[in-house]
């Protein structure tokens, strides 16, 4: 019913390095290319954790933003937006509140995760506990139906679905819906009509998705259908509503491949990070003085790879040949660790240096860099009002509105 659309978003926590370009920006620049993507930064989601430190955020919202365009998400490929300029985020955010059950969030698994990872912090709010659904209306509003996300957070994609079937469950049904959608298939014409009929009864009945996805496919193309016959042929399909939001799907991405300098994930929390505009000189000298095999006490002792934080760099960024001579220089202590260091500081160096001049181009223009966001903003939230109206018309909150 609804046209591919990608989301996804960050909170602004200031400038990214290189965990973030290579688990989270990669994923992006190539999704951009292949669909329509909305890029957003989370502000809101920030203070459900930092209420008390906002002072940070529209610092860290710019340098995000910066280090975005530096690293290749293109504004006019992709829209790049902040979360907290769209009110109609909060809007349904609201509206969705008033019919999603309590346990519903509290089971969300990452809900008591969280409270333990940050136990020095009072999260007993109620933005904290809200959080997941804040999460699906930022999905819901756009009608966003591929999420990129790690397995860590399919759970949240899969609360956003059920939250998306309880709103058209309790929304989309409509006096005489059965009468008024069998009235649309007929509009169909004789032949697609009795496809769609053998499509429904074939997923209702034996769970066919292949039948279920022919029939949407149908239904996209038809060109005599009003959007309102549309949204009741899709619901008819599945059940005895309407279909006002789009159920997202997790688009899972390959897990971070980048460690930290000290052989844990790359986290600012364990101050092992290398930021995508750090200075050459100060990236050489955190390289040189990474931890190596602990049984490499002198230049003589032969050591082995896979104990050596090192090695998880070369995987990222050393070609085939070079892991061989690693491997091979390391077990018979033919070569040093600096020089086996040497390498990857000149590959690491290589990939950032065309980041950090894009970098200091909108540095120097932060003016170029407020007007993407405000156009961003300004097409996002025409794609967000489209959705709240049919939302408000669901819900009956259109009295006295010209909609």
């Amino acid at each position: 019913m609804y046209y591919d659309r990608v989301l996804s978003g960050m909170r602004p926590t200031g400038r990214l390095h290189l965990g973030h370009y290579h688990g989270v920006l990669k994923n992006w620049i190539r999704l951009q290319n292949e669909y329509p993507c909305l890029f957003f930064v989370a502000d809101w989601h920030a203070l459900t954790t930092h209420y008390d430190t906002p002072q940070i955020i529209e610092e860290n919202v710019s340098d995000m933003v910066v280090d975005w365009l530096a690293a290749g998400v293109d504004p006019a490929q992709a829209t790049v937006f902040v979360q907290s300029h769209v009110i109609e985020h909060a809007e349904l955010h609201l509206l969705l509140s008033m019919m999603t059950p309590l346990g519903w969030l509290e089971r969300v698994p990452t809900y008591k995760d969280q409270q333990e990872k940050l136990a020095e912090k009072d999260l007993s709010t109620y933005g904290f506990l809200g959080y997941p659904l804040l999460q699906s209306a930022d999905i819901l509003i756009y009608r966003a139906n591929l999420v990129p996300v790690g397995e860590d957070q399919v759970p949240h994609i899969e609360f956003t679905r059920e939250i998306c079937r309880r709103f058209n469950y309790l929304y989309g049904r409509e006096a005489g819906f059965e009468e008024k959608a069998q009235a649309a298939v007929k509009k169909l014409g004789s032949k697609k009509a009795r496809l769609y009929e053998e499509c429904r009864t074939a997923y209702q009945q034996q769970g066919d998705t292949e039948a279920l996805e022919a029939a949407q496919a149908m239904l996209n193309d038809a060109q005599n259908l009003s959007m309102n016959d549309r949204e009741r042929l899709f619901g008819f399909l599945e059940g005895d509503s309407k279909m006002i939001l789009a159920e997202p799907e997790a688009l899972l991405t390959e897990a971070a491949k980048m460690p930290g300098l000290d052989g844990q994930k790359m986290s600012k929390s364990y101050n092992n990070t290398i930021a995508l505009r750090e200075d050459p000189d100060a990236i050489s000298k955190k390289i040189r003085t990474m931890p190596t095999d602990p049984a490499r006490v002198r230049r003589t002792d032969p050591g082995n790879p896979q104990r050596c934080p090192v090695w998880q760099f070369h995987l990222v960024y050393s070609a085939a040949g070079t892991r061989e001579w690693v491997t091979q220089g390391c077990t018979s202590a033919g070569i040093g660790c600096i020089e086996c260091k040497q390498p990857v500081i000149d590959a690491v160096l290589a990939e950032l240096a065309p980041i950090r001049e894009r970098a200091q181009y909108f540095e120097d223009n932060p003016d170029q860099v407020r007007n993407i966001i405000a156009d961003g903003c300004e097409k996002a939230q025409e794609l967000a009002r489209d959705t709240m109206r049919d939302v408000r018309e669901a819900m009956g909150l259109t009295f006295g509105l010209r909609i």
